[in-house]
């Protein structure tokens, strides 16, 4: 009668552990689609911030080359009529428009960086995952 209920007590005990497993498969089934989820959200953000950047860069060159031409033109005019000689004054004014173009590709291409568009948050969350894992192996 005793190999009998040791035999029940075994069934019993592998019943309670494959559930156990099928609960802790499940439960990781699910963090892993939040998971997925919170990257498309965050990747999303991150597309949105790629290409609002790249639309600054090109409104910044595409724009930038008329007005400066016109300022350009207007600076080196005012430089010749205060007395400079027609080639320091234009070379002042390209220098200017270079300084500006300079400064407007900075600003768009550190908004670029790829620090700025990493997923942060989706890292963090899954490195938390990792060890909510860990320990339920332990």
């Amino acid at each position: 009668m005793s190999i009998n209920n040791d035999v029940q007590s075994s069934k019993n005990d592998l019943r309670i552990i494959s559930t156990l497993l099928g609960d802790a498969l499940s439960q990781f089934t699910k963090l892993f689609q939040n998971e997925v989820d919170l990257a498309k959200a965050e990747l999303g953000e991150k597309v949105q911030k790629i290409s609002s950047s790249l639309g600054l860069i090109t409104g910044g060159a595409v724009l930038i080359i008329p007005g400066l031409v016109m300022a350009l033109f207007a600076l080196s005019a005012a430089l010749m009529s205060a007395g400079w000689s027609q080639p320091i004054s234009y070379l002042l004014s390209a220098i200017l428009a270079l300084v500006i173009a300079g400064i407007l590709l900075a600003i768009g291409f550190s908004r670029l960086n790829a620090r700025n568009l990493a997923p942060r948050e989706t890292m963090k969350q899954l490195r938390r995952d990792k060890n909510a894992v860990k320990g339920i192996v332990r």
